[in-house]
C-alpha cells in the first residue's frame, strides 16, 4: 500500500511527535508521566510505550526539528493549551525532509523530484 501524506502524519508524525514531547518534558521539566498523559490527553501507559520507544520511534527527527518540538513544549507549558500547538507543530512539520524519507521509504513509487509535501 502506498500511503497519502496524511496518513503518514496520522501513523507516524502525530506518534513521533508524542514521544518526543514526551522525552522532552520528562528530562527538561522533570514532568511525571501522569502530568504528561493529562498535557497529552492521553493514558500513563501510552507515555510509558512512548518512552520506552515502542510506540512512534519509526520517523527520526533532525537536530532542527527537535529544536522547533522543544520551542513548543515550552509553549504548551506556557499556554496549556497542548492541542493548539501541537497542531500547529504538525503543520510545522509537513513536507520535512524526515517526514518526505519516511515517505518514499513506505511508497517506493514516489519520485526523486516529487513535490507533493512541498518539501
Amino acid at each position: 500500500m502506498n500511503p497519502l501524506p496524511q496518513e503518514l502524519e496520522i501513523w507516524y508524525l502525530i506518534p513521533a511527535l508524542r514521544r518526543e514531547l514526551t522525552k522532552i518534558f520528562i528530562s527538561d521539566f522533570k514532568f511525571s508521566q501522569k502530568q504528561i498523559s493529562k498535557i497529552l490527553g492521553i493514558t500513563e501507559s501510552a507515555v510509558s510505550q512512548y518512552l520506552s520507544s515502542k510506540r512512534g520511534n519509526e520517523l527520526k527527527f533532525s537536530k532542527k526539528e527537535i529544536r522547533e518540538i522543544k520551542k513548543t513544549a515550552k509553549k504548551i507549558i506556557k499556554s496549556k493549551k497542548a492541542n493548539e500547538e501541537f497542531y500547529k507543530l504538525c503543520i510545522k512539520l509537513r513536507g520535512t525532509e524526515s517526514l518526505c524519507k519516511l515517505h518514499r521509504k513506505h511508497d517506493k513509487n514516489i519520485s526523486k523530484n516529487c513535490d507533493l509535501c512541498n518539501c
